[in-house]
């Protein structure tokens, strides 16, 4: 037992003992201290060793199990913890070779049991502490959704959620207390919920049905889904632009001139490890890309207020764009920042940044496009064709 780490990750179904491993049990016999909440600690009983329970809000315990380097302490968690559970959050201050995990089965992949559902095939959200609006990319007919919340009256904002959206004829399964002897599922229709007694810790499985609008999977989202003054890059011409601006997973944007935040929300949307942020010198128009982020999911959208280059983010992007506030300083305060490898990508509709942009296309290189569209429109009693402002979009790799 010597050689083993001194922090010791035990996973627990609400089962408690009787679903513990043998080495998760060899575990808490030989701790000299047990750390849980009290749920995980009622769970145990029987603990002859010193017991502690952890603190809320939950990072106060952070440090509190730090101090104890040196003992044998173990950790209780519920499920699997590196599953949207408190792994991360103890482990990203260890040495991996100070701390081991023994996982509970996670309430995921109990709930997709019961159900019979192949977790493959489900979206698992973990949303205790985070907004409904994180499943509006998903909402889908025929999408099944496993939904993780605080607790049980949050499942009935949960309901009213999904029927705001027109999704009221999705059906709810609410699955509480999972493997344990309080386990209970019952089911019922979003648009008819009356569920009062819902006991924690719960679990939602949703099929998801209605006719509410549905959220396209392709980059150059239908200009209605966001919120905007006018000041808003358009449907086709964002599409392009994305597909300049080529998002990869886990990459960061700055989004400048961000006028409605529609760049930035959309390559957030391409994958759920990206990272953008957003420069906005409007304080209106700022507030409203932050709606328009949390409102479509990604709330993760940082949207900082000022004039670039007056402000720009800290740390360096894999990707920029300009769609406002294009100028001579901007550029030369980028190329000043921004290291080999980043792509830029600017778009101008006026004379000026036109030329500005023919002007850097000359001297760093890169691509021009000059995007040019009409829409058709009725004529008396026909149609004829009328012309957007063209674009000319720069596209580059510093």
């Amino acid at each position: 037992m010597a050689d083993l780490p001194w922090l010791t990750i035990v996973g627990l179904s609400e089962a408690g003992a009787d679903d513990l491993s043998g080495r998760a049990r060899q575990a808490l016999e030989t701790a000299e201290l047990v750390l849980g909440a009290a749920r995980h600690l009622s769970l145990l009983p029987r603990l002859t060793c010193e017991v502690r329970e952890w603190p809320v809000p939950f990072a106060d315990g952070v440090p509190l199990l730090l101090a104890e380097r040196g003992r044998r302490v173990v950790m209780l968690a519920s499920g699997d913890p590196f599953w949207f559970g408190a792994g991360t959050s103890i482990t990203r201050h260890l040495a991996r070779e100070e701390w081991i995990a023994h996982p509970a089965p996670s309430s995921f992949a109990l709930a997709a049991a019961r159900l019979g559902w192949a977790v493959q095939d489900v979206a698992c959200l973990g949303l205790h502490a985070a907004s409904f609006t994180r499943l509006r990319p998903q909402l889908a007919p025929a999408r099944r959704l496993l939904v993780l919340v605080r607790d049980g009256s949050a499942v009935a904002e949960l309901a009213g959620y999904l029927g705001a959206q027109g999704f009221g004829a999705s059906t709810v399964h609410v699955l509480e207390a999972l493997g344990g002897p309080r386990e209970r599922v019952r089911t019922t229709q979003a648009a008819a919920f009356a569920l009062d007694d819902i006991a924690h810790p719960v679990a939602v499985g949703i099929d998801v049905a209605g006719d509410g609008a549905v959220l396209p999977l392709t980059a150059g989202r239908p200009d209605s889904w966001f919120d905007s003054d006018g000041q808003l890059t358009k449907q086709p011409v964002r599409a392009l632009t994305l597909s300049a601006l080529a998002p990869r997973p886990g990459e960061l944007l700055w989004d400048i001139g961000a006028g409605s935040g529609s760049i930035g929300i959309e390559w957030l949307l391409a994958h759920p490890a990206n990272r953008a942020i957003a420069v906005e010198a409007d304080a209106v128009r700022a507030e409203r890309a932050r709606g328009n982020a949390a409102g479509l999911g990604v709330e993760r959208l940082i949207v900082l207020e000022g004039c670039a280059p007056d402000i720009l983010p800290e740390g360096t992007p894999d990707a920029v764009f300009i769609g406002g506030g294009l100028s001579q300083a901007l550029l030369e305060a980028l190329w000043a920042r921004l290291p080999a490898g980043t792509r830029v990508v600017a778009n101008a509709v006026t004379l000026e940044s036109e030329a500005l942009l023919a002007q850097w296309h000359g001297a760093a290189g890169g691509s021009l496009l000059r995007i040019e569209l009409a829409d058709a429109v009725p004529l008396g009693t026909r149609h004829g064709w009328r012309a957007r402002y063209p674009v000319v979009q720069w596209s580059v790799t510093r």
